[in-house]
């Protein structure tokens, strides 16, 4: 059904993404699977990861990246089911991929825990976070930046089970990076131009970066 609806949503107002969003259960007690996928369009071009691959470089996806780009720019792929398959899999690109970029995507932040409002879900999803990110830390090189951040806040103690507080963290770590404020930026690109600016591959067409004021 969602492929018959992405064939139908193109054209001048075409829908960017479908996403397919496969269930069990009986009704009111409906549960997703970990069989999502994601129909996109194909992006607009210039876009980060297609500069990275362009230049030579790994443009490796975690998640459920791939998807959202329809493939494009990126150069390998690690599907994953939940946060832990997700962090199992960005160490394992860690190991394999030594420059490049890697992109990951913790996916039950936002479909099981924010869009369903479960706030104990939540809380003890960021607390498993954090209780592996040593992991993830311990295999930086010297001259690797880490970029912990969403594309969108998922509050799930808001009434309502959409996207909330568009406004986001980031956290960017490193060896080599200056712990400073980096204030309220003007647009989430700035991260994008930022990777672009430290990979020295073409810089996309919005975004600032602030490689400068980290390292």
């Amino acid at each position: 059904m969602c492929l018959k609806a992405r064939n139908i949503l193109t054209g001048k107002h075409a829908v960017a993404r479908v996403i397919a969003r496969p269930f069990t259960g009986k009704a009111g007690d409906f549960r997703r699977t970990a069989n999502r996928r994601d129909f996109s369009l194909l992006p607009p071009k210039g876009h980060l990861m297609s500069m990275v691959e362009k230049a030579g470089l790994p443009s490796v996806s975690v998640g459920k990246i791939h998807d959202i780009f329809a493939e494009n720019g990126v150069t390998d792929s690690f599907p994953t089911k939940n946060n832990a398959d997700g962090i199992n899999k960005l160490l394992q690109a860690m190991a394999k991929y030594d420059k490049g970029l890697i992109w990951a995507n913790l996916v039950d932040f936002d479909m099981v825990y924010g869009h369903r409002n479960d706030v104990q879900g939540y809380g003890k999803a960021l607390e498993e976070f954090d209780a592996l990110l040593p992991q993830i830390l311990a295999q930086l090189h010297e001259n690797d930046i880490l970029f912990i951040t969403a594309d969108h806040g998922a509050d799930p103690t808001t009434e309502s089970t959409d996207h909330s507080r568009e406004y986001v963290p980031l956290l960017v770590y490193g060896k080599k990076v200056h712990p400073v404020d980096l204030g309220l930026r003007q647009t989430f690109a700035d991260v994008g131009a930022t990777v672009a600016d430290y990979l020295q591959v073409t810089f996309p067409p919005t975004g600032t970066s602030m490689l400068k004021s980290i390292k």
